[in-house]
């Protein structure tokens, strides 16, 4: 009895992070609201810091590319209403042609 207690509980805590609602919430968010969270902050300044002191252009190249993937989503991602149609497409297309040239660019063509 405690076990099924112990997982629907667990159900519950974790459902807001089921792949939809996370899809929503990140479509309602704006980048204020974001960065505006104190823990959010602390993250990216933790991880660039470390990757500034690191000089790691991975973790920095990484934090780059997390970031302007969630600017992507935020703006080009259609409503929950809306049909994704070739218009729709092409900021996802465009962006992701752009974070790969600059992470191909910085991790394997220019060299220290």
């Amino acid at each position: 009895m405690e076990k099924q207690k112990l997982i629907e509980k667990a159900t519950e805590t974790l459902r807001p992070f089921e792949t939809s609602n996370l899809i929503d919430t990140m479509q309602h968010l704006t980048v204020n609201q974001v960065f505006a969270h104190p823990a959010v902050l602390f993250f990216i300044t933790v991880v660039f810091f470390f990757g500034v002191i690191r000089r790691s252009k991975a973790v920095l190249l990484s934090l780059f590319a997390l970031f302007c993937i969630a600017v992507i989503i935020r703006y080009a991602m259609p409503a929950a209403d809306d049909n994704l149609s070739f218009q729709s497409l092409l900021p996802f297309i465009g962006g992701g042609l752009l974070i790969g040239c600059v992470v191909i660019y910085f991790s394997l063509i220019k060299s220290d």
